[in-house]
């Protein structure tokens, strides 16, 4: 047997990087080849999927403040999590987080400093923002979009909102009240308009336009490729090739996994695109979650095998050593699929 370990991150207890790690160990002690490839869905992770930063910027933060940001340039390939500089958590949650003034500036900071290192490529992830300025802050703190538009410029998505609907579906989540979220739609449509007049690009109708409360739309405008994040994140890795790899080098099963398992699993993320990877490839995915949806387990159950770990262990060991209850749980799953 040969074991691709491909999980998320358990957000709040363990990275992906270190879920992938757990799921080999337990694969090698059973004599088991596994190849591990920790996963992201375009939102936070996204940088630690493709190695971690390797250089950091002072940039404007999603409120006004000067922050320091982490970012990846590689080969010609710079990747930019959008939450390092124009984040919730940076701005410091919803409560604290100012809707009406949320800035993406310092994401086009960063897609600028990305130019003036020489980048060819640009991988920008939407997930996590503080922002609903339809990107606008971003286009605008970008020097030369002429210079932009030069490069490939690939955006991962992991929702497939509408631009003028940013402000309905995720304003709240940012803090945003009623009386703003209307004030937020307006300006969103008043930036399709002005999209259309810049750059001739209609933004209204891009699926994921309004990821990241219409920065989507914004880099789309700009010649920007929206592309579902765990699709891009799998191609980038090279799980692809993995999975449709023969003989010695093919792979019998999939193991993914995240910290919760429901609806939105399979909705943009990456059990759920690990999943419909492996149905395709026709190879069977198991998963290793930290707790479950009862509902959606119920019916998933037919085409994935899963654990989940408050079942097994209990919450406190589940969330206190996730590594070992990971571990233990996977060496069970992969014994009961040898007998």
């Amino acid at each position: 047997m040969r074991v691709l370990a491909a999980p998320d991150k358990f957000k709040g207890s363990i990275s992906a990087r270190d879920v992938a790690t757990a799921i080999g160990h337990a694969c090698w002690e059973l004599g088991i080849d596994c190849v591990e490839i920790p996963m992201a869905d375009g939102g936070d992770g996204l940088l630690d999927a493709f190695g971690g930063a390797n250089r950091h910027s002072t940039v404007t933060g999603p409120i006004g403040d000067p922050v320091r940001a982490g970012w990846r340039f590689s080969g010609g390939t710079a990747v930019i999590e959008m939450a390092q500089a124009s984040g919730l958590v940076v701005a410091g949650g919803s409560e604290h987080n100012r809707a009406l003034d949320a800035t993406t500036t310092g994401t086009g900071e960063l897609i600028d400093h990305a130019l003036d290192a020489g980048a060819k490529r640009i991988i920008v992830g939407l997930g996590g923002s503080a922002t609903t300025d339809g990107g606008f802050g971003a286009i605008r703190a970008i020097t030369a979009i002429a210079r932009l538009q030069q490069v490939e410029l690939l955006v991962a998505c992991d929702v497939t909102t509408r631009f003028t609907d940013a402000a309905a579906v995720f304003g709240p989540q940012k803090g945003a009240s009623r009386a703003e979220i209307k004030l937020l739609e307006r300006r969103l449509e008043r930036l399709v308009q002005m999209f259309d007049e810049d750059f001739d690009a209609d933004v209204r109708d891009v699926v994921g336009g309004g990821a990241a409360g219409g920065l989507g739309g914004a880099l789309a405008a700009v010649g920007g490729r929206l592309i579902p994040g765990v699709e891009l994140v799998a191609d980038e890795l090279g799980v692809f090739d993995l999975l449709d790899a023969e003989g010695a080098e093919s792979v019998d099963l999939i193991v993914t996994g995240e910290g919760r398992l429901d609806a939105t699993s399979f909705a943009g993320k990456v059990v759920g695109g690990m999943v419909e990877f492996g149905t395709d490839a026709g190879i069977p995915v198991a998963a290793v979650v930290g707790d479950a949806d009862t509902d959606t387990l119920g019916t998933h159950l037919d085409h994935l095998d899963v654990a989940v770990l408050n079942e097994l262990y209990g919450a406190e060991a589940s969330f206190g050593e996730p590594k070992r209850c990971i571990e233990q749980a996977v060496g069970d799953l992969l014994r009961s699929r040898q007998t």
